[in-house]
């Protein structure tokens, strides 16, 4: 049997970590939308050779278990004693270690995909639980859609949909640790969200006032390193953005705009220096 996935970017409308676990690993406080820039994951099931198969059409990512996707697969497998082989397919369209969970997402495919296919019955709070084994992005991939994620990742409360925003989503050629901006976290320093008022207006669909609350307190830390970040976020703004930041660890920036000449706007003129720019509408 075969099924195509979706695999939406995910996007931080806010990202704050109030504190690290014992184990050194941040606990979240976000609110996590996606956008509709997205790969699309195939998989299929073959009863021989009972192997897990990783295909994609980029040069930049590996095939085998490094692949979350491929965990996703031998997770799931593992956790139900199946015994088919697995073949993934992944058509890249989210930009690689961009701070956009493409990754992540693929993963989720699987997850959702191995459900379908094998009939497991799985909600999705069961999957969201499956997936925090792979990767902290995993359990919000699962749902895709706007959110209040908490904790490890795991506790996800699932938010109003939003208005019809258009975003413009872009990558510099610069690359970014996850790990390393992570470790340099100083707690006592960071300048943390008002996330309570955030969600009040998402859930009131008070998108205007949203965006004053909307913020990514890990900007300062990866902007020290690349101060091109907050270039592009500067420009951003000044080209009529309703918000720009960052997205994750970086180092892509996001621009919110409530219309699509806006948008476009942003686009056309920061392309002369980001060549990976996309205009798409938020999910």
């Amino acid at each position: 049997m075969l099924v195509t996935e979706k695999a939406p970017a995910k996007l931080n409308l806010s990202l704050d970590t109030p504190m690290r676990y014992f184990d050194g690993s941040p606990r979240w406080d976000m609110v996590m939308t996606s956008a509709d820039l997205a790969d699309y994951v195939t998989v299929e099931t073959h009863p021989r050779p009972a192997t897990i198969k990783v295909y994609t059409d980029s040069g930049f990512l590996p095939n085998d278990q490094r692949n979350l996707a491929y965990q996703a697969a031998h997770i799931l497998r593992s956790r139900f004693h199946r015994r088919e082989g697995v073949t993934i397919r992944i058509k890249k369209n989210i930009p690689v270690a961009a701070g956009l969970g493409g990754g992540s997402s693929d993963a989720a495919a699987v997850l959702r995909a191995l459900n379908r296919i094998w009939r497991l019955g799985l909600s999705k709070q069961e999957l969201a639980k499956v997936a925090l084994t792979i990767d902290s992005d995993v359990p919000y991939c699962v749902y895709s859609q706007l959110a209040h994620v908490t904790g490890h990742g795991e506790q996800i409360e699932l938010l109003p949909a939003h208005p019809h925003y258009w975003v413009v989503i872009a990558k510099q050629q610069t690359s970014v640790s996850t790990p390393q901006i992570l470790r340099q976290i100083n707690y006592e320093q960071l300048d943390h969200l008002d996330n309570d008022r955030l969600i009040a207006c998402l859930k009131d669909q008070d998108w205007q006032n949203a965006v004053k609350y909307m913020g990514n307190v890990l900007e300062p830390v990866t902007m020290r390193s690349h101060p091109e970040i907050r270039r592009l976020k500067d420009k951003m703004v000044s080209l009529g953005a309703d918000v720009a930041q960052m997205s994750g660890t970086g180092p892509t920036v996001f621009a919110i705009c409530h219309t699509e000449s806006r948008a476009r706007r942003i686009q056309n003129s920061i392309r002369g220096f980001c060549r990976d720019v996309h205009v798409v509408t938020l999910l």
